[in-house]
């Protein structure tokens, strides 16, 4: 019997060149290897098929049962049950109509939750102090994101927590972020996202335990999801949606330039307002002083200027007051600034370090020959870990 299953496993392997089949998935199972098993069927037969792991990881969407599909591989026989079954080597949705039926019916499922209601959206900090985000740690947009955040507010720290963002597993990474972010602590608002792509591509943030995620965290979140046009479940659950990861950046994070224009504009406004005020009140005061000075003695016109010198001191004495306040609020504001600015540490004989565009806080997170940057207060040093401590 294994002579003959090997023969019929030749005939039919070297009989068939790559083939391409069309049918709906059912029996879609993951096994603990990480191998899928699914079976695809049609109106009259149906064909047993596996994904192996390392191609499973490239898919753009989860497959899942009554999903229609086309399916590219190769025949194969499993001799140990005499079975023949299609070695799958590419899998995509028969159409986009499958993947935005998917989309509507988990948006309508999560609505009538309530999680998409406005009331449950919570405001984004106005001086976040420290920003999470959830991304990719290769490619442009986290590069582009931490080049947003230097040069609006260069003391902010900055968490990020590398998630895959799509293929397989994809959505349960995402969430997985989410969640530990919430539980490192210490994060004001948590940035999650990706770059521009097809539907597929960014199908990840459609799903439900990303959606699920965003809903539970105690942390508000900024969807940043593709660019202006593309909208997913995760733009409907976060409480801010930006229309590019750039975009969320600096909502996220006001620019401390802008905040010390508008403060300098804010004392300038307040000191022309009390001139005026002086100004007018000198005016009145001399009005009324020169209309009694036709009526009265020179006794109630030396009280009449006595009570205006008073008027102008406790006029004075308010102005330098509101000054005061304006200057020391100013001036806090510069030294929270400064004590914040981590170039203040590096003065003082200290360094950062960073391998590739993130900062190192551990000695343990490097590798021997990995490139490491030191950054000092006067300039910056590349170097080469040639030994492990």
């Amino acid at each position: 019997m294994s002579d003959l299953t090997r023969r019929i496993k030749q005939v039919l392997e070297s009989g068939f060149a790559t083939v391409v089949v069309q049918g709906e998935l059912s029996n879609v199972k993951l096994a603990a290897s990480g191998h899928m098993y699914v079976t695809l069927k049609d109106e009259g037969a149906q064909l047993s098929g596996v994904l192996w792991r390392s191609r499973l990881a490239g898919l753009t969407f989860t497959p899942e049962d009554g999903m229609k599909v086309v399916a590219t591989g190769k025949i194969t026989v499993y001799e140990p049950r005499g079975q023949y079954q299609l070695d799958i080597t590419g899998l995509r949705p028969l159409g986009l109509g499958e993947l935005q039926a998917a989309f509507e019916k988990l948006k309508q499922k999560l609505a009538a939750e309530g999680l998409f209601a406005a009331e449950r959206k919570r405001a984004i900090p106005a001086f976040p102090k420290t920003v999470g985000i959830v991304t990719s740690e290769s490619g442009a947009v986290l590069h582009d994101m931490m080049t947003v955040f230097r040069r609006r507010s260069p003391p902010l720290t900055v968490i990020l927590r590398p998630a895959k963002v799509q293929g397989i597993g994809a959505a349960a990474d995402i969430a997985a972020g989410i969640r530990d972010c919430n539980a490192l602590g210490g994060i004001d608002v948590l940035i999650v996202g990706r770059g521009g792509g097809s539907l597929e591509d960014l199908w990840a943030f459609n799903e439900e335990p990303v959606a699920r995620a965003i809903a539970a965290s105690q942390i508000p979140v900024i969807s940043a999801v593709g660019h202006e046009v593309d909208f997913t479940i995760a733009d409907f659950v976060a409480d801010l949606r930006a229309p590019t990861p750039t975009a969320a950046a600096s909502m996220a994070v006001k620019d401390r330039t802008e905040l010390l224009s508008a403060l300098r504009d804010h004392a300038s406004a307040l000191e022309s307002s009390l001139r005026r005020m002086i100004t007018e009140y000198r005016r009145t005061i001399g009005h009324h002083l020169r209309s009694y000075a036709f009526n009265r003695s020179i006794d109630a016109l030396r009280q009449s200027s006595q009570r205006f010198d008073e008027a102008v001191r406790g006029l004075k004495i308010r102005v330098d007051h509101r000054f005061a306040l304006t200057l020391s609020a100013a001036t806090a504001l510069q030294k929270r600034m400064a004590s914040l600015d981590p170039r203040a540490v590096l003065r003082r004989g200290y360094a950062m370090v960073s391998h590739n565009g993130k900062y190192v806080s551990a000695r343990a997170e490097l590798r021997i020959d990995d490139l490491i940057e030191c950054e000092f207060h006067d300039g910056a040093v590349r170097s080469r870990i040639t030994e492990k401590n």
